[in-house]
């Protein structure tokens, strides 16, 4: 007799294989953030799940913040960090620092990549004049050097990608005085799931999904329409960091994107448990109804 184990890992696969042939040779942006970041066991089991992505024939490109090892940055050269409106307020060392642990954490996850036999670059949003800002305002004050894209170049990551590169992607850019701006990584993605007519974009993150009522954890949302969504946020059901989340959502899925993806990164292998599996475990958002969250035809 098949040991039983053996029988429920053919299973697995066998589940996984219309997704395969749905997904093969489309583009996938990974927004990685959050814990998924700091814990060394979570950061390899993400970097595992994104190169099964490109070894089975998706095109995955990753945009990475880093957020919390800026902080701790910051505090190190007895800089206190400051935030207005949720964001950073990024003065000329500040954005200095920035760059540095960023480029930093990028050559991390190219290494790792590299450690599992595919081939990755890290670049930032200057290489190639791939990401344009200009300068962001937080309800009319100043926070420094934070920048808006105003235009994705997404040549580099094409001609990356023709040539069977992950690239990772760290959220800097430049204005056209070529002054250096830090950008949120969920704008990074988003701007470049939508220049690049990425399949998916998934978040990686700290909650499991979006919740019908944010209080209650069984009203996990798996699926949720654009119409729906905005809905969400018009009524108040969500707050805090998940309305600019939820908005660069439904901005990927207006301007093209297929599905977004919102995933719990405390999870071991939450991208290939969503992604290949027909139940999956975040919250995916569609266009509109009569898409299928799992429709694989």
């Amino acid at each position: 007799m098949v040991n039983q184990k053996y029988l429920e890992k053919a299973e697995v696969l066998i589940e996984a294989l219309p997704y395969i042939q749905r997904f093969n040779r489309k583009i996938i942006v990974v927004k990685y953030g959050g814990s998924a970041m700091v814990d060394e066991q979570l950061k390899k089991s993400v970097i595992q799940d994104v190169v099964l992505l490109k070894l089975v024939g998706f095109k995955p490109i990753i945009v990475h913040g880093g957020g919390k090892e800026i902080s701790r940055w910051v505090s190190k050269v007895g800089k206190e960090p400051q935030f207005i409106n949720g964001l950073r307020v990024t003065d000329e060392e500040t954005m200095e620092l920035a760059e540095m642990v960023l480029g930093k954490v990028n050559k991390e996850l190219v290494s790792l990549v590299e450690s599992l036999g595919v081939k990755a670059v890290g670049i930032s949003g200057k290489d190639g004049g791939l990401l344009k800002v200009e300068k962001k305002y937080s309800g009319g004050q100043d926070i420094g050097f934070v920048g808006n894209i105003t235009e994705v170049n997404p040549k580099i990551l094409s001609d990356l990608l023709d040539n069977d590169f992950l690239p990772i992607v760290c959220p800097i850019g430049m204005d056209e005085d070529f002054l250096t701006y830090n950008i949120n990584a969920d704008d990074a993605a988003c701007a470049i799931a939508k220049a690049m007519k990425a399949e998916k974009l998934a978040f990686l993150t700290d909650i499991e999904g979006v919740y019908k009522k944010p209080e209650d954890p069984e009203s996990l949302i798996s699926k949720l329409f654009v119409k729906d969504a905005k809905e969400l946020i018009n009524n108040g059901n969500v707050g805090g960091g998940m309305i600019p989340k939820l908005q660069n959502c439904i901005d990927a899925i207006e301007q093209g994107v297929s599905r977004v993806h919102i995933l719990d990164g405390r999870i071991k292998h939450c991208l290939l448990l969503e992604i290949f599996t027909n139940k999956g475990i975040g919250t995916a958002i569609l266009r509109k109804e009569g898409i299928q969250h799992y429709d694989v035809q």
